[in-house]
């Protein structure tokens, strides 16, 4: 005979089965790109206060767009600060890295400066473009996921990266980016 307590048990387990199913499956967290996909146009306010509109960026380089969790946290700041280390051999390469979290201009500001970021940040506090890129993560309450999109000068979605590893993450990007800028020419 059952009792009260293990069909309780039953009951939260199927529950958080359910709960586990939903936060796994990207789809059910926003829209699930794929590389070849066009990317959604935005418009988002950098730490610097000024609006920046991806297609204007892409039309004219390629764009590493990088969402990530949180500012001033130790893995979003390495991956920050290896961008920022080879910032200007993104800019030989025709590219420009926007780095894109739910964090306020300010704290993108603060960031940035005690960081001496020399790329930009976009500050998503609404949650729209992290949802609309698939990004939002419901385990870390809406914060974005550590994912990298690659967009090309037509607005395509050329590569997506969504294991990251931060140490090797910004060279991997760098050699990616500089392929396809062989490619194009």
């Amino acid at each position: 005979m059952k009792t009260k307590y293990s069909i309780s048990l039953q009951v939260l387990t199927v529950l958080l089965g359910m709960l586990v199913c939903f936060c796994v499956r990207p789809a059910m967290c926003g829209t699930q790109l794929t590389e070849g996909d066009s990317a959604p146009d935005f418009t988002l306010i950098s730490q610097d206060g000024t609006a920046v509109t991806l297609s204007s960026e892409y039309k004219k380089n390629f764009v590493v767009l990088y969402f990530y969790p949180m500012d001033d946290t130790p893995g979003c700041t390495k991956q920050a600060c290896f961008f920022r280390d080879i910032n200007s051999e993104y800019l030989q390469a025709g590219a420009k890295v926007l780095g894109v979290s739910v964090d306020t201009v300010a704290s993108h500001k603060k960031f940035a400066q005690k960081y001496n970021l020399n790329f930009t940040l976009l500050a998503d506090p609404d949650k729209e473009v992290t949802g609309r890129y698939g990004v939002k993560s419901i385990l870390i309450f809406g914060k974005a996921k550590r994912v990298t999109f690659i967009i090309d000068k037509k607005g395509i979605i050329r590569k997506i990266y969504r294991d990251v590893d931060v140490n090797i993450h910004s060279q991997e990007v760098l050699r990616l980016i500089k392929k396809l800028r062989a490619e194009s020419n």
